[in-house]
């Protein structure tokens, strides 16, 4: 597909961050829900979850796909630490877990105020250590992405696990249905969507802004943006601090300020997204049953954050 041909264009800057010559590329397709994006920069390969199937896929530039585990735990959202680990969140065992680099896996979270967590769906971490994620009940809801439970906690919080002392502490306790997340590139903020219209038509459709302080203060929260179609799942940020966001469109972009730039449409609802590649300039997205790429005339701010 021509990306020039699918780019809706809503401001002019909108065309500073794409490249005209540039293709989209399915590069998987077949899924039943790919969602959870994340490029490994020392192993230089993508993986994304397949969460009904219970599959974390792998692909690598010029050798194509393979199943990279076939028990996922229903995985969802997932990231790199600083020590190039990988934490992901997993709907069966309602955790947040870290595997090393010898595939060692340790559960970071799992419960709050001895109670057990929802559903873990997406997850960042902060240049202090500090794992931040989101836990609305998408999981719970059926088997279908994880096991049918009753919610044990009093709503669906934005957790930060503590680096020095692994406390799971709620941040952010105002929002429906938080789900995916990031921060901007000085870490001064963090973007939370709520997709609570996925389910209920009185629901929420918006990206919230919080301001992060030391220690992982949270102050303020604001609605900044709200998608055209479907509901904000995903998103990830760049080096100038737009935000790049998921809908039943494709991707919507927005300025720092929440001005709409312009819209990749996709054929297929997306889930989720990323930036990587070796220079950090192609955006991964996986939407629906597939999985596409693209590069960018801007690369993804860095993953590490501070607060």
């Amino acid at each position: 597909m021509d990306l020039a041909q699918d780019v809706t264009i809503l401001d002019a800057r909108m065309r500073d961050l794409i490249l005209p010559i540039a293709r989209l590329e399915r590069i998987s397709t077949g899924h039943l829900w790919a969602e959870g994006p994340v490029w490994n920069a020392a192993g230089e390969f993508l993986l994304w979850s397949d969460i009904p199937a219970n599959r974390t896929w792998q692909w690598v530039p010029d050798l194509g796909t393979r199943v990279f585990s076939h028990d996922s735990h229903y995985a969802n959202g997932q990231t790199m630490d600083g020590q190039g680990r990988r934490i992901v969140c997993e709907h069966l065992t309602r955790s947040v877990v870290r595997f090393d680099h010898a595939g060692r896996r340790e559960v970071l979270a799992e419960a709050h105020a001895g109670k057990p967590l929802n559903a873990p769906n997406d997850v960042v971490v902060a240049a202090d250590g500090a794992v931040w994620f989101t836990d609305p009940t998408y999981g719970i809801l059926s088997a279908y992405e994880g096991r049918r439970a009753v919610p044990e906690q009093a709503g669906c919080y934005v957790y930060r696990i503590d680096p020095a002392t692994g406390e799971v502490q709620p941040r952010i306790t105002s929002m429906v249905k938080p789900n995916g997340l990031a921060f901007s590139p000085g870490g001064e903020r963090l973007y939370v969507a709520d997709s609570s219209a996925s389910h209920d038509e009185t629901g929420h459709r918006h990206v919230m802004a919080f301001d992060i302080g030391p220690g992982g203060a949270v102050t303020g929260g604001a609605p900044l943006i709200e998608v055209s179609q479907g509901v904000p799942d995903g998103l990830r940020v760049d080096e100038f601090g737009n935000l790049w966001v998921s809908s039943a469109r494709g991707v919507e972009v927005f300025a720092p300020n929440g001005t709409p730039l312009g819209i990749l449409n996709l054929p297929e609802p997306v889930a989720n997204l990323c930036f990587g590649g070796p220079k950090g300039n192609r955006l991964f997205i996986t939407a629906s049953s597939s999985v596409y790429a693209v590069f960018t005339a801007v690369c993804g701010a860095g993953r590490i954050w501070r607060n």
